[in-house]
């Protein structure tokens, strides 16, 4: 028998209860097997097969993936829809439970080789299809979240001819009007910059694992 440590973030760690749990498993046993293990002692729990990325170590992996003695095991729930590049103590891709500042991720990604620096910001607003929203907060598993993003910087440098970029993204309680997220890409061309910055927003919102809770102004709140 091997042991691993279990993560549960979000909705899951609602129904289960706890932050974090170890298992004993046999040897060669799957992330996928582990999963199916978790849904039978906690079968809410099963309403996410189907929806969920897997990770070991905090990376990625398939439910097909062998498990070792000692792994940290993460069942990253629908996401909100090596160490980082940077100046001095200045982090381009940060899990920040601060309120956000565009001008320090403006001055890190512009260079005198860019003629555009595009930046977008994500504002926690006062409703969703309709319903009032009285505040939101964030969650995230920071430790795989801030790489997840500088990974998601070179995808987007695959695609576009783009130079630097800056991704915060804030966790905690926010009040309406408060900015949760920060993207700001750098590119010699304004279009290639529009372009990153769209891509990368839309690929932190699949990949991610980054949460978020809507507080409804009834009272009700809702992971989403």
């Amino acid at each position: 028998m091997i042991t691993i440590h279990i993560r549960f973030f979000a909705g899951h760690r609602d129904i289960v209860g706890r932050s974090a749990q170890d298992m004993q498993i046999e040897a060669g046993a799957t992330l996928g097997q582990v999963w199916e293990r978790l849904t039978a002692e906690h079968p809410r729990l099963a309403g996410y097969t189907g929806r969920l990325l897997y990770a070991i170590n905090q990376e990625f992996a398939g439910p097909g993936s062998p498990l070792a003695d000692g792994d940290e095991v993460a069942f990253i729930p629908p996401v909100s829809g090596g160490a980082p590049e940077g100046d001095g103590d200045f982090a381009p891709f940060l899990i920040s439970a601060a309120p956000l500042d565009p001008a320090p991720l403006a001055a890190y990604v512009q260079t005198p080789d860019d003629g555009a620096v595009v930046s977008f910001a994500g504002v926690a607003r006062n409703n969703f299809g309709g319903r009032a929203t009285a505040r939101l907060s964030y969650e995230a598993y920071a430790e795989m979240a801030a790489p997840v993003l500088a990974q998601l910087a070179d995808e987007a440098r695959e695609r576009w001819t783009i130079g630097r970029v800056a991704v915060h993204h804030r966790v905690g309680r926010l009040e309406i009007g408060e900015t949760a997220v920060l993207v700001v890409v750098a590119a010699p061309h304004r279009q290639a910059a529009f372009a990153a910055a769209a891509y990368i927003m839309d690929r932190i919102k699949e990949v991610a694992p980054i949460w978020k809770k809507e507080h409804w102004a009834d009272g009700d709140a809702e992971w989403r």
